[in-house]
């Protein structure tokens, strides 16, 4: 299953909390992508916040691996939780 994570900060964090934790973040987020957790990972051009997309079981899955980051660990972001499912529109291509 597809799960897309969208960072949210914690009001009253300042960079500084950020970065005495910055690499060992980048090294887990380099071990989810290895071990094929992590599919994608972006920052959105209007916010500096990661948008995540995960390939997991379920939510819950996401959520442990979600909490396995150093940011959330130390209480820094947490992440609102999206499942997807394909899209089921290009079915109306195949109708006639």
């Amino acid at each position: 299953m597809k799960i897309l994570a969208i960072e949210k900060e914690i009001p009253g964090i300042t960079e500084e909390d950020f970065s005495s934790h910055a690499v060992a973040e980048a090294r887990q987020v380099w071990n989810l992508i290895q071990e094929e957790k992590i599919r994608e990972i972006y920052f959105r051009q209007d916010q500096d916040s990661a948008v995540i997309l995960l390939e997991c079981q379920d939510e819950f899955e996401a959520g442990q691996i979600l909490d396995t980051l150093p940011f959330v660990i130390n209480n820094l972001i947490e992440f609102e939780i999206v499942p997807l499912k394909p899209y089921p529109g290009l079915k109306r291509l195949m109708a006639d």
